[in-house]
């Protein structure tokens, strides 16, 4: 069997507050799911490129297994990056992917000798 690797499956949602006006266009439950490097909207629902711009940096480290005592493994929202608006997105992951290298890079692994 070839060596792979798990990811976790993600959901980024709008969680809030619902008390407050959200200026990057979203809506509080609106979401979307990350499942390896496919990121997958509903159908009919846009995401403000700002508000990715500021979880795309944390999507690849979230999907990794961490440690259970990692920030990254506790910690799961993410403030919008406009200073005057208060949305939030709660990422969350919801499933584990194996993937096997051959599926994801042209890059074989290297052998191991010794």
């Amino acid at each position: 069997m070839e060596p792979g690797f798990e990811l976790y499956d993600l959901r980024v949602e709008v969680v809030g507050p619902p008390d407050s006006r959200i200026y990057c266009g979203a809506k509080i439950g609106d979401y979307f799911d990350l499942h390896g490097e496919m990121l997958i909207l509903p159908p009919g629902q846009g995401f403000s490129i700002y508000s990715l711009a500021a979880l795309l940096p944390l999507l690849p480290a979230k999907q990794r297994v961490t440690d259970p005592n990692d920030w990254m493994t506790t910690d799961s929202e993410v403030a919008c990056p406009d200073p005057n608006c208060l949305a939030r997105f709660r990422i969350t992951r919801t499933g584990l992917r194996h993937f096997r290298p051959s599926d994801v890079t042209a890059v074989p692994l290297p052998e191991i000798t010794g």
